[in-house]
């Protein structure tokens, strides 16, 4: 395994990453919450434009990863910053954003803030505004309780040995960037892929997306013995096929405007 480079942001946090060389439209990959970017979905990807020849970008949020900065100190707001802070500074020209849980809600973040760069989206079990009602799905009264007097609580994994340490400032901050309550600015083609089997992100919330984006090629997969990573071989054969007809849609439209 090749070591990363690192990228270091306005505020200090050293930000590792990979990016393979391509053509355009290139593709950036964001992982979920606690996730980072050795994981199976990004890794698939990367092999796979490796052959197909478009560039392919993967990194890890501050706090995540082998990037720099503890975990517990980070909101949803750093990292959709440090996601367009790669945007920025590594790559140029039009851009595909796989977005996958908390990694899909930073992508129609990104997407709202720099629609001149993204040219389309990819989101899988996309997590937008999971926080909302985090304490009350998962939390159980001892551990509301300690939200409240401490300020954080840790709570078990089913993806990690290590447990998510979810801090009332995330919450709070989090609940600033709720996309689902209003229209979705993006315009370009929006693939979702979305397990109905899915535990953490429940199915119809692709749905809700599907009716606030203003796109008008805004296209649902629903997989119905689906979990939540979708990675499973089949999943991730999915995955390739549904971004190989995206590219190949953005790249027709891009030699039919020269």
């Amino acid at each position: 395994m090749s070591e990363p480079n690192y990228l270091e942001t306005a505020e200090g946090a050293r930000l590792a990453y990979h990016l393979t060389p391509g053509r355009p439209p290139g593709v950036i990959f964001l992982t979920g919450f606690m996730s980072d970017m050795e994981g199976a979905k990004a890794l698939h990807l990367q092999d796979h434009l490796a052959r197909r020849g478009n560039q392919f970008l993967r990194f890890d949020y501050r706090g995540h990863g082998a990037s720099s900065e503890r975990f517990a100190d980070g909101t949803l707001g750093d990292w959709a910053n440090d996601a367009l802070t790669v945007l920025d500074q590594l790559t140029q020209g039009p851009q595909v954003l796989v977005g996958s849980s908390m990694g899909g809600w930073i992508m129609l973040l990104t997407a709202r803030v720099r629609p001149e760069r993204v040219a389309g989206l990819l989101g899988i079990a996309t997590a937008a505004d999971f926080t909302r009602d985090l304490p009350q799905r998962y939390f159980n009264a001892a551990q509301r309780q300690e939200l409240a007097t401490s300020g954080q609580v840790d709570l078990a994994s089913c993806y990690d040995a290590r447990p998510y340490t979810i801090t009332q400032r995330f919450l709070d901050e989090a609940s600033q960037h709720q996309l689902l309550d209003a229209p979705i600015p993006f315009q370009g083609p929006v693939r979702l892929i979305q397990g109905m089997c899915d535990e953490d992100v429940p199915w119809q919330t692709a749905l809700s997306l599907s009716d606030r984006l203003q796109s008008q090629d805004v296209e649902v997969q629903l997989v119905k013995q689906g979990d939540h990573r979708l990675s499973e071989p089949g999943d991730l054969k999915r995955l390739c096929r549904t971004l190989d007809a995206l590219l190949d849609e953005l790249e027709e439209s891009a030699d039919a405007d020269q």
